[in-house]
C-alpha cells in the first residue's frame, strides 16, 4: 500500500516537472508564457470573433475589428493561453461535428430532466405536430455547439410523441423553450422561456438567452448598494464580483452563477456610469474589468496566475477548489484510488494473467472500501454539531488554494484533462519504469512464481481454488478427518454442495517463515539399493488398510501403520543420518517425497506441523501454488498437530 502510493505521489510530481518544460520548450521556440498578455488589436477579424464566442458575448451588429477588438477589453485580459485554449476549442468542435442533444420521449422524460432537476439550463426545441421544426437541421446543430460549451444542456421535443402534453402546455407552434433556476437557493423554482423574436438567427437567439440567465445575476449600478452587498454576509460567505463597462456580464459568468447556485453568489458591477469611483478605491478596484473573489479570508483578485483564463472550463476548476461540494470531493477520492489501483498491474511481478487477476481484486477491494467509508462521512455531514469544522475545513481550503503553487496545480489539471492521450502515455510510461525498477529491486530474491508463464500460474490458480474447494480447514473440522476425497467420487460432490466452500478466509502465506528448518547431516554412505523411505513404505501399507468401497482407514490401524513407518525408517536410516540435528516433533526420514529424491548432505529441510520433513524449497514451491496441506497426509500445514513419537528400535 505504502509502495503504491509512493509510486503514485512520484508521478504526480513527473507531471508537474513535465509541464514545466512544456513551458520551457514553449517559451525558447516563441519566446512567450501561457500567463503573457496579448493585445487585441493586433489579433485577427476571426480570432477576435473566437475569444468572443468562448467568452459568451454577443458580436452581431460590430462589423468593425475596432469594435470587436474593444468589446474583448472590456469584458478581460487576454492572455495566451486563452487564445491558445479558444483556438484548440473551436478546432474540436469542428472536427466532432454536431453535439449531442436530448430527444425526449413524453411528457414524464421532459419533467424529470428539465423541471426536477433543477441544477442546469435546458433549450428545447418544440417541434409543433404535423409542422416543421423553427431551425433547421444545420441551424439547430450550430446552436448546440454554441450553447453546450457553456454548459447548456440541449433537446428536441417532438409533440407527434405526446400531443395531450403540448395542448395543456400551449405549444400550438414550433418554437424555443428555455429553463433557467429563478431563485439562488440549491434546487430553486424552474421557470419555461418561450422564444418570441422574429428573427431565427443563432445570434439572436443566443442574445436572448443569455439576457435571460443574466437577470438571476445581481446587478449594481450605484456606489450604495456595492457598499451593502460589500459587507460580510453569513447567509453568503463567498461572493464572486465582476466589475466591467458592459450591458451585461459574459454568458460564461451567468451560466456559472447557475452550477454553484448556493455555493457562491454572483454580483455584477456596471461600472459604465458609476457616480463615485472612490468607493472603488476604497474596496482596492483600481481598474475593470476586474473579477474578484471576496471571501471571510480576505479577496482573490481571479485572472492574476498561471492558467487564470476568462473561460467556463478555468474559473470552473477554481471555484471548485476554492468552494468544493461532497460530490466534487468524491469524484476526487473515486479518482485517486482508482490511480492509486492501477498502480497493482505495474509492482506485481510474475505472469501477465497475474498481473490482470491482482489489479481486479485490487480495483474490486479498493473502490468497495471507498464507497463504504463514504457513507459514514456523509452521515456526520448531515449532523449540525459539525458545521464548525465544515466551515474550518472549508476556511483551511480556501488559504491553500489561492497560492501560486494552487493556481499551478489547476492550470496543469487543466492541461492534462484537456489532452488525455498525453495523460494515459505518460501514466504507463511512469508505469514501465516501475515494472522495470521492481524487476531489479526483485532480482535477488526472485522466486520461482515470479518466473511462471501464464499457463502455469493458471495451473497454480486451478490448484489453489480446488485446495480450498475440496480440502476443507481444519480448524472447522474434526482434526481426525483427513479429507480422502481421492478415494470417494461422491466427497466431490458432497464438498460443493455444501455452502461455507465460497466463505472460507483466505490462508496467510506468512506461516511459512515459522515453519522450522534445519540441514541434514549423513554420518555414512548409503548402500546400494538401499531401502525405500518411510514414505513409499507407508504409502504401499495404506493401501492394505483400505476396504474395496473407499472406506478410511480406523485410527487405530492409522496409529498402527505409522508406527511401522517409523521402525522400518529407524532401522533403515539410523546408521547413514545424524537423528541429532532434526527437531524432536519431526519423524525420521531420508528422502523428499515432492521431488522423490533423497536427502543429500548439508541441504536445507523444512517440516511440517505434522511431523513430515521435505526439502525446503520443495515444499515452499508446494506451498505458495496454494497447496496448503501436506502432500503426505493432508494434514493442513499452518495447524499444529499433537505428535505421538514412538521410540527408534
Amino acid at each position: 500500500m505504502w509502495l503504491k502510493l509512493f509510486f503514485l505521489l512520484l508521478y504526480f510530481i513527473v507531471l508537474f516537472m513535465l509541464a514545466r518544460v512544456f513551458e520551457a520548450v514553449v517559451w525558447c521556440e516563441s519566446g512567450m508564457f501561457a500567463s503573457q498578455l496579448v493585445d487585441p488589436v493586433t489579433l485577427s477579424y476571426k480570432k477576435l470573433k473566437t475569444i468572443l464566442e468562448c467568452r459568451g458575448l454577443g458580436y452581431s451588429g460590430l462589423a468593425e475589428k475596432k469594435d470587436v477588438s474593444e468589446l474583448v477589453e472590456k469584458s478581460g485580459e487576454l492572455t495566451q493561453g486563452e487564445l491558445y485554449s479558444a483556438i484548440k476549442k473551436e478546432k474540436e468542435q469542428t472536427e466532432a461535428g454536431d453535439a449531442s442533444t436530448t430527444h425526449f420521449s413524453g411528457e414524464m422524460h421532459f419533467y424529470e430532466l428539465v423541471e426536477d432537476t433543477k441544477d442546469g439550463i435546458w433549450l428545447v426545441q418544440v417541434i409543433a405536430q404535423d409542422r416543421e421544426a423553427l431551425l433547421s437541421h444545420s441551424n439547430w446543430g450550430k446552436m448546440v455547439q454554441k450553447v453546450s460549451q457553456f454548459g447548456i444542456r440541449t433537446g428536441t421535443f417532438n409533440c407527434s410523441n405526446d400531443y395531450r402534453s403540448c395542448i395543456k402546455r400551449g405549444w400550438q407552434r414550433s418554437t424555443l423553450i428555455m429553463s433557467v433556476p429563478q431563485t439562488s437557493a440549491s434546487k430553486g423554482k424552474v421557470m419555461l422561456k418561450e422564444y418570441n423574436g422574429r428573427r431565427i438567427e443563432t445570434e439572436h437567439i443566443f442574445r436572448w438567452m443569455t439576457s435571460h440567465v443574466a437577470h438571476r445575476i445581481k446587478t449594481l449600478r450605484h456606489s450604495e448598494q456595492l457598499v451593502e452587498e460589500w459587507r460580510s454576509d453569513p447567509a453568503h460567505p463567498v461572493k464572486m464580483f465582476l466589475f466591467a463597462r458592459l450591458s451585461q456580464p459574459p454568458a460564461f459568468f451567468s451560466s456559472l452563477s447557475v452550477k454553484f447556485t448556493g455555493r457562491i453568489e454572483f454580483i455584477f458591477v456596471d461600472v459604465r456610469h458609476w457616480d463615485n469611483y472612490s468607493s472603488l478605491s476604497e474596496i482596492d478596484v483600481s481598474q475593470s474589468p476586474a473579477y474578484i473573489l471576496k471571501m471571510p479570508e480576505g479577496i482573490y483578485r481571479y485572472g492574476n496566475s498561471t492558467g487564470e483564463f476568462l473561460s467556463l472550463a478555468a474559473m470552473d476548476t477554481f471555484l471548485r477548489s476554492v468552494q468544493p461540494e461532497v460530490n466534487d470531493m468524491f469524484v476526487l477520492s473515486l479518482v485517486l484510488i482508482n490511480l492509486l489501483a492501477w498502480m497493482d498491474l505495474f509492482i506485481t511481478q510474475g505472469a501477465t494473467v497475474k498481473r490482470f487477476v491482482v489489479l481486479i481484486r485490487t480495483l474490486g477491494t479498493y473502490n468497495s472500501i471507498l464507497l463504504v467509508s463514504w457513507l459514514p462521512v456523509l452521515a456526520l455531514l448531515q449532523m449540525p454539531y459539525l458545521d464548525t469544522l465544515y466551515s474550518y475545513s472549508l476556511k483551511l481550503l480556501r488559504y491553500a488554494d489561492t497560492t501560486t503553487l494552487a493556481s499551478l496545480v489547476r492550470a496543469d489539471w487543466t492541461f492534462y484533462s484537456s489532452h488525455p492521450a498525453l495523460f494515459l502515455s505518460t501514466y504507463l510510461a511512469h508505469g514501465l519504469l516501475v515494472d522495470y525498477f521492481e524487476k531489479k529491486r526483485r532480482c535477488g530474491i526472485r522466486s520461482q512464481e515470479d518466473s511462471t508463464t501464464n499457463l502455469e500460474w493458471l495451473a497454480s490458480l486451478w490448484d489453489w481454488y480446488t485446495s480450498y474447494l475440496l480440502h476443507p480447514i481444519a480448524s472447522l473440522q474434526d482434526p481426525s478427518d483427513h479429507s480422502d476425497w481421492e478415494d470417494d467420487p461422491n466427497f466431490l460432490f458432497q464438498r460443493l454442495a455444501f455452502p461455507d466452500l465460497w466463505l472460507r478466509p483466505l490462508v496467510n502465506m506468512d506461516y511459512i517463515n515459522a515453519l522450522p528448518t534445519w540441514r541434514f547431516r549423513a554420518v555414512g554412505q548409503d548402500s546400494e539399493g538401499g531401502v525405500c523411505s518411510c514414505q513409499c513404505v507407508c504409502a504401499v501399507a495404506a493401501s492394505s488398510f483400505c476396504c474395496h468401497h473407499g472406506n478410511r482407514i480406523p485410527p487405530s490401524a492409522d496409529r498402527a501403520l505409522m508406527d511401522g513407518c517409523l521402525t522400518l525408517e529407524g532401522v533403515a536410516n539410523h546408521q547413514q543420518s545424524d537423528w541429532s540435528v532434526w527437531p524432536c516433533d519431526m519423524l525420521q526420514c531420508s528422502e523428499c517425497v515432492v521431488c522423490l529424491e533423497n536427502f543429500g548432505s548439508e541441504e536445507l529441510l523444512m517440516g511440517l506441523p505434522c511431523g513430515h520433513a521435505f526439502h525446503q524449497q520443495c515444499i515452499v514451491v508446494w506451498l505458495a501454488a496454494g497447496r496448503h496441506c501436506c502432500p503426505v497426509c493432508r494434514w493442513p500445514s499452518y495447524k499444529k498437530k499433537h505428535l505421538f513419537t514412538p521410540e527408534i528400535i
